[in-house]
C-alpha cells in the first residue's frame, strides 16, 4: 500500500462546534417564570374575603384584649444633687489633710466621693428596697393589685392572691427557701423594680425618678416616699459616720500635746461638726426636688390604638399568607394557572 493511500484512509479529526447559549437558559428562567405583578394582584383579589375575614378576627381580638388591660399611671419627679459652699470647703480641707484623715479613719468628702451616685445606687440596692417595702407595707400593692376603683379611690385586690380584710396571702411562692404563703422579699423587689425607673443625665446631672401603678395616687406616693427615704437614709448614714469620726478625733486630741497636731484635729472636728449640722437640719440632704411628682390625670399605658393598628396589620399579612398557601396547594394538585395550561 502506497503512502498516498494511507493518508486517504486516515479519519479526519472532529471540528470544534460553536455552542449558542440562550441568556434565558443561562439564568435558569424564561419569561413565563418571571413574577407577574398583575397575576399576584389577581391572586390577592380572588382571596380578598379570606384576607378581610382574617383581618377582622385579629382586629376584634385586639380590641377585646386592649379593653381588658387596665390603665397604668406614671408619676415622675426631677431632682438635682445638692451643692453648697460646705462641699467646696470640705474639698479644700481634704486636699490639705486628706492623708492624715484617712489614716485616722475619717472621711472629709470632696471630689473623691460622689454622694449623688451613691444615693442613686442605694435606691436600686436590694437592701434599701427591702426595707422600703417593709416600712410602707407595699407587698399587697405590688403583688396583688388587680384594678383601681376611681370612684372610691380604692385598690381592688385579687382575692385569689390576697385578702385585704383578713390580710391573708394565698401566694404560691417560687422561693425554694421560704415556704410561706406570701411573696418573698426577692419576689417583691423584682416586681417593684419593674414599676419604678431611676435615670441620671450625665451632662446636666439631673435625676428622674418615676413610678407606675394602677392608681395614680399610689404612683405619686411611691415617688414621694422614695425621695424622702433616700435622703433620710443618707442623712442617718452621714450622722453616724460623723459622730464616730468626731469621737475618734477628740480622743486623739486629748492624747497629743503638739500644737500643730491639735490645730489639725480642731479643723477636722470642725469640718465633721459642720457636716453633721447640715445633715440634721436639711430634709433634702442629697437630692433636691425641682419638679415635684404629681397625680397623673392621663394614663401612661396601654397604647390601645397602637395595639389595634398592629393587630390589623398582622391580620392582613396573615390573610395574604393564607391565600398564597392555598394557591400553592392548588398548584401542587395540578390545578395550574391558565398560562401554564396554554403552554402545554
Amino acid at each position: 500500500m502506497t503512502e498516498s493511500n494511507k493518508q486517504e484512509k486516515q479519519p479526519t479529526p472532529p471540528q470544534p462546534q460553536a455552542i449558542l447559549i440562550n441568556p434565558e437558559q443561562l439564568y435558569g428562567m424564561n419569561n413565563d417564570d418571571e413574577i407577574d405583578l398583575r397575576e399576584l394582584w389577581n391572586v390577592i383579589w380572588q382571596g380578598k374575603w379570606i384576607i378581610i375575614a382574617t383581618t377582622t378576627v385579629f382586629a376584634i381580638a385586639a380590641v377585646i384584649y386592649a379593653l381588658s388591660l387596665p390603665n397604668i399611671y406614671k408619676s415622675t419627679a426631677t431632682l438635682i444633687p445638692t451643692t453648697g459652699e460646705e462641699q467646696s470647703g470640705a474639698a479644700a480641707l481634704a486636699a490639705r489633710f486628706g492623708g492624715l484623715a484617712s489614716m485616722a479613719g475619717v472621711s472629709l468628702g470632696g471630689s473623691g466621693i460622689d454622694k449623688k451616685k451613691i444615693a442613686i445606687e442605694t435606691l436600686k440596692s436590694r437592701e434599701f428596697l427591702s426595707e422600703f417595702i417593709k416600712k410602707h407595707n407595699l407587698k399587697p400593692e405590688i403583688m396583688a393589685a388587680k384594678s383601681w376603683d376611681a370612684t372610691n379611690n380604692k385598690i381592688v385586690y385579687n382575692n385569689q392572691v390576697y385578702n385585704p380584710e383578713t390580710k391573708i396571702w394565698a401566694w404560691k411562692t417560687r422561693s425554694q427557701w421560704k415556704k410561706e404563703s406570701q411573696p418573698s422579699d426577692q419576689e417583691a423587689i423584682s416586681a417593684f423594680l419593674t414599676k419604678i425607673s431611676i435615670d441620671r443625665d450625665e451632662e446636666s446631672g439631673l435625676v428622674n425618678i418615676s413610678a407606675s401603678h394602677l392608681s395614680p395616687f399610689i404612683a405619686q406616693k411611691w415617688v414621694q416616699w422614695l425621695i424622702a427615704d433616700i435622703n433620710q437614709h443618707m442623712r442617718k448614714q452621714d450622722i453616724v459616720e460623723t459622730n464616730r469620726s468626731i469621737g475618734y478625733l477628740k480622743k486623739k486630741l486629748e492624747e497629743t500635746s503638739l500644737a500643730e497636731m491639735q490645730k489639725i484635729f480642731y479643723e477636722l472636728i470642725e469640718a465633721q461638726t459642720k457636716t453633721k449640722m447640715l445633715a440634721e437640719i436639711r430634709d433634702q440632704y442629697v437630692l433636691k426636688v425641682i419638679d415635684v411628682p404629681i397625680i397623673p390625670e392621663l394614663k401612661d399605658k396601654p397604647k390601645r390604638a397602637r395595639i389595634c393598628v398592629l393587630a390589623v396589620f398582622v391580620g392582613g399579612l396573615m390573610g395574604i399568607m393564607i391565600v398564597f398557601v392555598l394557591r400553592l396547594k392548588d398548584t401542587k394538585e395540578n390545578k395550574f394557572p391558565k398560562r401554564y395550561m396554554d403552554s402545554r
